[in-house]
């Protein structure tokens, strides 16, 4: 019996022997056709959108949760190389002459999850608890997560009950983008943080969006339904259940099993006999960059001529094509897709191992040295990051570079990630991405520098940010695109970092499951997914 059919047997047995079970209860479980099953890649993070980490967390909170400006995540990334910024629950904003203040009409007759009412004092609310440590509800924990998004803040002020203004010190033209995101400023219920408390909310879960949450059981699933007082185009499933699958094989037996809908990261082995068997294979051009960060608190990292050398040193086509067999590409630069500020054509470090050794020998390592590369064994956008990390293992040490490989959890590696590196390790993996040119900042200026921020190996070049800051605060769109390339080179030549692979995120889908898009995003819209049993797979 397949997972599916068991949720359906226990609903159907509840019913006949009387337990009081909803009319909606018996509608979702019986109603084969209506629920949607993933088997994602890792166990998910708290599911507080302020906090939780991770892609894998993200696409869970955002199908609950929403921002004030939102991304059009309905069309493929051919369709959209960039997603389109669209009204969410700020039915329109506006920008004032200095590029400083944003004045936002929010939506009327919204209601959060709980019966709360959502207007601009639930959005002040969800401010304060990321910027104001005065505030008795401000978290810590989500403001160091969000600060990216807050880094100009200056105030906020509620108008009226639609109405509220945000101000900031300088003129940041990514403001609006970065409010789209995951991880910035989903709107949570004022209500349902003043009941559970901030740390609370993680297992009560309440946004405005088109499912909500209905339970949890770690490790094995977390199930969203279908919220029936949405202010929107209702949703057209009426569950959707999460697995954590983190071993890939346990993922293919899963959809074959028909135990799951659809699985993320399917083995790079498995595409084409998926696609022979009849199943759908959908991908797409998410913002995404597997990278390496070197520790700048390591001597032997600090010289630029090791970073370039290990740069070149990395065959990062064979990784591509021989071991993930064309689901990903080879990455060149920092900066990822899914935005104006990407060129596919500027790329530096192609392979190049006897440039390597050449570096080396000139940085006085002729017979190279010893170190240790830290990595997550699973988790959002790592692919196969051990294989991919002993690859680069192995070509290391065709250059000298003799490295010892440091793994653990994707959700006690992340943690770890944010604090920086020992002094005694080399280097750390990573892999992200935004659909905004900022995310060379977020990366590579010194504000984000470790413990907390992004920039794990605290790189802190003045020159780069000094640029950075010019292109975020420059209003001319061409100039601005203009400085985030002149950033970007800089960051390349200074070999800041390695960038390995762009993802195209494959995921294998049965042939049941309709309107399943990935568009140019690490998140996806489960609201438009519906499931149409008449299509089955040929036995």
């Amino acid at each position: 019996m397949s997972y599916k059919q068991f949720l359906i047997v226990i609903s159907l047995a509840l019913f006949a022997s009387g337990c009081a079970v909803s009319d909606q209860e018996v509608t979702l479980g019986t109603s084969e056709e209506d629920t949607l099953i993933i088997g994602i890649e890792s166990e998910a993070d708290v599911l507080d959108p302020h906090a939780g980490n991770g892609w894998v967390t993200m696409r869970i909170n955002h199908q609950m949760y929403e921002t004030l400006v939102a991304q059009d995540l309905t069309k493929s990334s051919e369709a959209a190389p960039i997603p389109e910024l669209i009204p969410g629950l700020a039915e329109s904003w506006e920008v004032s002459e200095d590029g400083k203040t944003y004045t936002f009409a929010l939506r009327e007759q919204v209601q959060f999850h709980d019966g709360t009412p959502f207007n601009a004092d639930a959005v002040q609310f969800n401010i304060k608890r990321l910027t104001d440590p005065s505030f008795d509800y401000y978290y810590q924990t989500g403001a160091s997560r969000s600060f990216r998004t807050w880094l100009y803040f200056e105030s906020s002020e509620v108008i009226d009950d639609s109405t509220i203004k945000i101000h900031l010190s300088e003129p940041f033209r990514e403001f609006p983008r970065l409010l789209a995101l995951s991880n910035s400023l989903q709107i949570v219920s004022p209500t349902a943080i003043e009941t559970y408390g901030n740390e609370g909310l993680a297992n009560h879960p309440t946004g405005t969006g088109p499912f909500r949450f209905e339970e949890r059981n770690r490790g094995e699933n977390i199930n969203i339904i279908k919220n029936d007082q949405y202010w929107g185009d209702p949703a057209q499933l009426d569950r959707v259940i999460f697995r954590p699958l983190s071993d890939p094989a346990s993922r293919v037996l899963a959809i074959r099993n028909d135990e799951v809908d659809i699985i993320a990261v399917p083995p790079a082995d498995s595409l084409a006999n998926f696609e022979e068997d009849g199943w759908n294979v959908v991908s797409g051009k998410p913002p995404h960059v597997w990278y390496m960060n070197f520790n700048f608190d390591n001597p032997i990292m600090q010289d630029k001529r090791v970073r370039q050398a290990m740069n070149y040193a990395i065959d990062r086509e064979g990784i591509a094509e021989e071991l993930l067999r064309g689901s990903v590409t080879p990455a060149y630069t920092m900066q990822t897709r899914g935005h104006a500020g990407y060129d596919s054509s500027r790329r530096w470090y192609e392979y190049n191992p006897e440039k390597a050794k050449s570096l080396l020998k000139e940085a006085g390592y002729e017979n190279g040295f010893e170190t240790t590369i830290e990595t997550s064994i699973d988790g959002s956008g790592q692919l196969v990051p051990v294989d991919i990390m002993e690859w680069i293992q192995r070509d290391l040490a065709s250059v000298g570079i003799e490295a010892t490989i440091d793994s653990s959890e994707w959700i006690s590696y992340f943690a770890g990630f944010s604090n920086g590196m020992e002094e005694q390790v080399g280097m750390n993996q990573m892999s992200s991405g935004r659909t905004s040119p900022f995310w060379l900042a977020m990366v590579a200026h010194s504000s984000f520098s470790a413990p907390g921020g992004f920039n794990s190996g605290k790189y802190i070049n003045d020159e780069v940010d000094q640029v950075l800051n010019a292109a975020s605060f420059e209003e001319n769109h061409e100039e601005s695109l203009r400085l985030w390339a002149e950033a970007e080179q800089l960051i390349m030549e200074d070999a800041a970092f390695i960038p390995v692979l762009n993802d195209t995120a494959p995921y294998v889908v049965h042939p049941r499951v309709q309107n399943f898009i990935i568009p140019s995003e690490e998140w996806y819209d489960l609201s438009i997914v519906s499931i149409d049993h008449r299509l089955e797979l040929s036995k």
